[in-house]
This record gives structure tokens, sequence and C-alpha cells, in this order.
């Protein structure tokens, strides 16, 4: 699905700036494969809002600019990826920074308990949160396993499907 087009840096900014938002949202795919990410995420402080970078963690963040806060995406093994995270990363993780697990089932659960601790990824402070694969897990199901377990972690829903569908798209 092509949900985009070829914009300059200027006319993302500009766009950004006349929406008035208080946080902008760098996402889809992998940004920081794109030449002129870190060049994006430079120009978009100038629109006084908070800019997060959310990454697959399978390459370096060690360029992001310092103002710019990271979602740090985990790759478990329902994902096919899990090879692909980068945990030289987690060192670089600071506050407003999150990580994220996408879950595709109870096997997921329970590998990303086990890289909490094994990473010992609650003593960065930083939230940790677990969000169920859309059409995958069912929420009710994670939202039980986290109340029977209390892990240091929030559910996180993607609200946007929930209200306009799986393939939103937003500008």
């Amino acid at each position: 699905m092509d949900s985009g087009e070829m914009m300059r840096i200027d006319d993302i900014v500009d766009r950004a700036r006349q929406a008035e938002r208080p946080l902008i949202l760098v996402t889809g795919g992998e940004p920081l494969v794109q030449k002129r990410c870190i060049a994006l995420l430079e120009a978009l402080r100038q629109t006084g809002a908070i800019i997060q970078l959310e990454t697959s963690g399978a390459l370096d963040i060690q360029p992001v600019p310092a103002h710019v806060r990271r979602i740090l995406d985990i790759k478990t093994p329902g994902s096919g990826e899990v090879s692909r995270n980068r945990w030289s990363n987690l060192p670089m993780l600071r506050s407003g920074d999150e990580i994220k697990f996408a879950l595709t089932g109870r096997a997921d659960y329970e590998w990303s308990l086990a890289c909490i601790r094994e990473h010992r990824l609650a003593a960065l402070n930083i939230p940790i949160l677990f969000s169920p694969c859309w059409g995958e897990l069912d929420p009710q199901q994670l939202s039980s396993w986290i109340l029977e377990d209390n892990p240091p972690v929030r559910l996180q829903l993607q609200q946007h499907k929930s209200i306009w569908g799986a393939r939103a798209v937003s500008v």
C-alpha cells in the first residue's frame, strides 16, 4: 500500500507547524533507513512539538538527535524478525524513551517477560509497552495475563485501528 508522497523536509515542517499538534511521531516501516531521516528529525525541532521516533531497533539509534524521544520496538519471535534486534541500542535509552513489544500470542508474552528480566529493562525507568498484534492476539487476553503476572509493563492498544479501521493512515 502506497500511503505517502514525496515531500521536501521544509514542506513537512511547514505542514507539521500548521497542524499545531503537541506531538509529532515519525514512524512507518523503518524511518532510519530513509537517507534524510536524521535531517528531518533535526528540522522538526523548529515546530516546538515533542518529537518521537518509532524504530524497529534493528539499526543504530546513536545518530538520533538528543531532542528526539525514541520508541524502540523489540521484535518478538512471533514477528519472524527476532534476529534483527540490536541489543546494543538498549544502553543508549534515556528518560523520555520507550520500549515496545508487539505480541502475537502467549509464547511472545513469555519471551518478552524473560527479555525484561535478562536485559534488566525495568531498571531503565522508562515505559515498557506490551501491544497485542492486530488480529492475532485479543487485547482482553493480553490484559488478563498482565493483571495475573503484574509485570512492569503498560498495555498499549492501536487505538487508531479500533477507531478508523486496520488500514487507517494518518497524515
